[in-house]
């Protein structure tokens, strides 16, 4: 199922806390980075807290430009986004800024959760997930049933870990202030655990007064069926290719990468690359590699097309190729159709020897659109 689009926003001291052991907030941001994080409120259609910041901080959690709440409401949607809460037993504080200031509310809980949660008079929806909190369920049902696209987290540390443990985070924004906390008791934004892979990949700094702000994103592919926010970076690419594709009405334009465990992008491809009108992507992607690339074995193949199954233009089609190149894991986008061959099923022939194959399917329509003009 699509999720939306997880930004985690944080804010930490150069020794990587969040906030210090005092009664008052620590304000690690400057004014300038204050009014940043206001425009990236104002871009989301949610933001989300853990039920522990709301007990720590008691934020409002507003688009506090009135400017910017009117260019909202010029564009159609609600003054503020909706905001969103998460707590596993349900215990809220029903005095909290949270519950008495913006506009709508969500509290994601746990069947147990909602029951007690339904007691306390809240201004707000309530969501049972089921016996524990599901993250994926969590996302699916702010996409499907909220209409949320872009979700804004902003704490506390223990649900951006998990996001990210669970490679659900698409971008990082990292802010470092300039200051040590040195307590052992103060709260960290990341703590231990089984984390993805790789590097992330740095997209962006900038200084704000005394601050710098980071901008990374997760490159690891993920490893089973469940797909990881960076896989759908690399089949968005995959897709992108595609487009680079000379025009034919004999053949589909498809694109595609393969990219190491690490998050290494290995090789990519599109089809009729370098003049050869009967190249296919994921052939092209291939060839630029030793067949004895020990990187393979864990690497994941994009592909915006699934792998042909059956061709006549070569010897072997590019399912074989992949299963012949030792590559265990493939993420498509669309289905191949009948236009060309009949019963294609390039997806079964890989699974049937074992390798994984995730179909995105709500990138499927961006992948069709460089071959509209073929028929069927």
């Amino acid at each position: 199922m699509p999720y939306p689009y997880v930004l985690l926003s944080a804010a930490v001291s150069l020794d990587g806390y969040l906030d210090d052991t005092g009664p008052e907030r620590l304000l690690l941001s400057s004014p300038a980075d204050f009014d940043r994080v206001d425009e990236v409120r104002a871009s989301v259609d949610a933001i989300l807290i853990g039920a522990g910041t709301i007990r720590a901080d008691n934020p409002r959690l507003l688009v506090n430009s009135p400017e910017r709440r009117a260019a909202r409401a010029q564009a159609g949607k609600p003054e503020y986004p909706l905001k969103v809460t998460v707590s596993g037993s349900g215990d809220l504080d029903p005095d909290a800024n949270f519950w008495h200031t913006g506009g709508e509310k969500l509290v994601c809980t746990t069947d147990k959760g909602a029951e007690r949660a339904g007691t306390l008079g809240l201004a707000a929806d309530i969501v049972p997930l089921g016996p524990d909190l599901d993250w994926r369920r969590l996302l699916e049902h702010l996409h499907d049933v909220r209409g949320v696209r872009r979700l804004m987290v902003e704490g506390g540390g223990t649900i951006h870990t998990q996001l990210l443990q669970q490679g659900l985070a698409d971008e990082l924004q990292l802010v470092l202030a300039p200051l040590f906390v040195g307590d052992p008791d103060a709260p960290r934004l990341f703590g231990p655990g089984a984390y993805q892979g790789g590097r992330l990949r740095l997209t962006e700094t900038r200084r704000i007064e005394d601050v710098v702000l980071m901008r990374y994103e997760p490159t690891a592919p993920g490893t089973g069926p469940l797909p990881s926010a960076a896989d759908h970076h690399w089949l968005a690419l995959a897709c992108d290719l595609a487009d680079r594709c000379p025009p034919s009405r004999t053949a589909f334009s498809v694109g595609a990468v393969i990219v190491a465990a690490d998050g290494t992008e290995l090789a990519r491809g599109h089809s009729r690359e370098g003049g050869d009108p009967v190249v296919h992507a994921e052939e092209a992607a291939l060839a630029k590699l030793a067949p004895t690339d020990p990187r393979l074995a864990t690497a994941t193949v994009y592909s915006s097309l699934e792998p042909c199954a059956h061709r006549a233009s070569r010897p072997k089609p590019c399912a074989r190729l992949i299963l012949d190149a030792g590559v265990r894991r493939v993420v498509t986008a669309w289905r191949e159709p009948d236009t060309f061959v009949a019963g294609a099923d390039g997806s079964g022939l890989l699974a049937a020897q074992g390798v994984e194959v995730v179909v995105l399917e709500e990138y499927a329509e961006r992948a069709k659109a460089p071959n509209d003009h073929l028929a069927g």
